[in-house]
């Protein structure tokens, strides 16, 4: 039923974009084929770059130079020598760097070749499609995630360095002797929203380009290696998320948007929507709910998915959730109604906190806002894990979202992940950027990938959780 009614959203998407630019695709390839290319100079670039790929712009230096060295890190200086300019933090490439020559994933010299070679030509797609939609990717080759970080490095060599953060430790006298949860968060911009509606004007479209800005964002991921993650603002979830996560090692799950706004922009990739993402290796699912949720008595077009997992090391049972409340100012009540639904839900599936749960999501809603005090004072116990990086542990981080519009600058602090405080710790968390780092331009950037800062906190078991309720 679920495949079924997937078919049909896609078949509505791919038929919005058919034309010379954009061909219609068969439903049936959908979590295979590449995005419709678009005409030459906007976001697709010429259809040479036709790849059906999981990566389809993973690419490898130019030849010359690929076959005898490896990508230099780039958060290293560059050594001295001749080489191209590189572009300074937070602007386009330098005036004069050579155009980059780039090859397909088809070449050899691409260590990622071999895993991803089972869906690399459109013309395959055609000839078996039967094939390609009962195509499983755990059947897949897995990735190394070293060599998968060394194709993104290839990739962003003309970028400017991604900035470091550091975790700051926040144990207080844990016995714990198991390795701790590590759960990221992170609002990641969709595509068709970044290019075509949310008007980043201090943002050149260039540093947009899907090919670079999702090494950007795999990057991010690969960085911190989070047990579990938590995506927002999802619109490449079947050709670029779910393929490359399931092949390092990650169960996928993935809820859009019923009406999604990438569906309104010309040339979309479809809907957007919320994903989740853990490590099989680490848990099991027990339990797993898409939730659409409602707001005084209606479905709304915000989602949520809440999963029971079971961690194989302690035995222990948790919940974890991820969400994507209705933006803008003005709906505040309707962002009420949101977060008490989805909390009333969460009071099900935890059996009224029973069951350990952490709650990450981008709820467009400052610390102010009712919303906020529903979580907060919630049966659940629960507390905002980014509050204890504050001197008191009582106060959010000044922001995690910074971004100029055409209406004026907007630095707001709308993401968190909630956790029950009476049975998990948290150890650490990560520092967000600071202002000089973002940027007078602020986000996103050529540094950075999103408009919104990923939140990513290390979770232990409490020892004793009936001892706070």
């Amino acid at each position: 039923m679920r495949r079924a009614r997937r078919r049909r959203l896609y078949k509505r998407v791919r038929g919005a974009g058919t034309g010379p630019a954009a061909p219609l695709i068969p439903p049936g390839a959908a979590r295979s084929l590449p995005v419709p290319l678009r005409p030459a100079g906007s976001m697709y670039q010429s259809s040479a770059r036709c790849l059906c790929s999981a990566l389809p712009a993973l690419c490898c230096a130019p030849a010359a130079a690929s076959a005898s060295r490896l990508p230099r890190p780039r958060s290293h200086p560059p050594p001295p020598g001749p080489a191209a300019p590189r572009a300074s933090a937070g602007g386009p490439p330098a005036p004069g760097t050579p155009p980059r020559t780039v090859c397909s994933m088809g070449n050899s010299t691409s260590r990622l070749y071999s895993v991803l070679a089972k869906t690399l030509s459109s013309g395959a797609v055609a000839q078996h499609q039967d094939c390609l939609e009962q195509l499983d990717s755990a059947q897949l080759d897995p990735i190394d995630p070293k060599d998968l970080l060394q194709e993104c490095q290839i990739v962003l060599q003309k970028r400017p360095p991604r900035f470091q953060r550091n975790f700051v430790n926040l144990k207080k006298n844990s016995t714990s002797s198991h390795r701790p949860i590590r759960v990221m968060q992170w609002n990641i911009l969709a595509q068709a929203l970044g290019e075509g509606k949310d008007n980043f004007v201090q943002c050149p479209m260039e540093a947009l380009k899907w090919e670079e800005r999702k090494c950007l964002i795999l990057e991010e991921i690969l960085a911190y290696k989070p047990d579990i993650l938590c995506l927002q603002e999802v619109d490449h979830y079947f050709d670029t998320f779910e393929p490359i996560l399931s092949r390092l090692g990650y169960q996928c799950t993935f809820f859009p948007k019923p009406w999604s706004p990438c569906l309104d922009v010309e040339h979309n990739n479809g809907p957007d929507g919320c994903a989740m993402f853990f490590l099989k290796e680490r848990f099991e699912l027990i339990n797993s709910a898409n939730i659409r949720l409602m707001a005084m008595k209606l479905k709304t077009n915000q989602v949520a998915i809440a999963q029971t997992l079971k961690c194989h090391e302690t035995g222990r049972l948790f919940c974890i959730a991820v969400t994507h409340l209705k933006a803008r100012t003005g709906w505040e009540r309707f962002r009420s109604a949101q977060g008490c639904d989805l909390l009333q839900n969460l009071k099900n599936i935890t059996q009224g906190a029973k069951i350990p749960l952490i709650v990450c999501g981008d709820f467009n809603a400052e610390p102010t806002e009712e919303v906020y005090r529903e979580f907060s004072n919630s049966s659940l116990n629960l507390n905002s894990a980014y509050k204890l990086l504050s001197p008191d542990g009582q106060s959010e981080p000044p922001y995690t979202t910074w971004k100029i519009r055409p209406s004026g600058e907007c630095r707001h602090t709308l993401d968190y992940i909630w956790y029950s405080q009476h049975a998990l710790n948290v150890n650490s968390a990560l520092g967000l950027l600071t202002e000089e780092q973002i940027g007078p331009n602020r986000l996103p950037s050529f540094n950075y990938p999103s408009d919104h800062l990923s939140l990513v906190c290390d979770f232990s078991f409490n020892q004793d959780p009936d001892r706070l309720l």
